[in-house]
């Protein structure tokens, strides 16, 4: 158990922040399913700077990885253009 007020302060807003990570990460998971699973072309290229953007979030936020980030972005493209 912490002994230091600031001890114990950084473990509630660590809490706090891993709460609000995981939301943003899951959000973004399941708009990226949301996505792949569009049929129409013209609904996914509206939707895909959405999901870029969320994307690019998380990795200025170190949610995830920026290289993750990239291959993501790669692959998302690369799926809406074969729509």
């Amino acid at each position: 158990m912490a002994n230091h007020k600031s001890a114990l302060k950084r473990i509630r807003s660590n809490e706090a922040k891993r709460l609000r990570n995981r939301y943003k990460h899951k959000t973004t998971r399941n708009a990226i399913k949301r996505l792949r699973d569009m049929e129409s072309k013209s609904e996914a290229e509206a939707f895909f700077p959405e999901i870029v953007s969320m994307i690019d979030k998380l990795a200025k936020k170190n949610i995830i990885h920026a290289n993750k980030a990239s291959n993501l972005k790669s692959k998302l493209s690369k799926h809406v253009a074969s729509l």
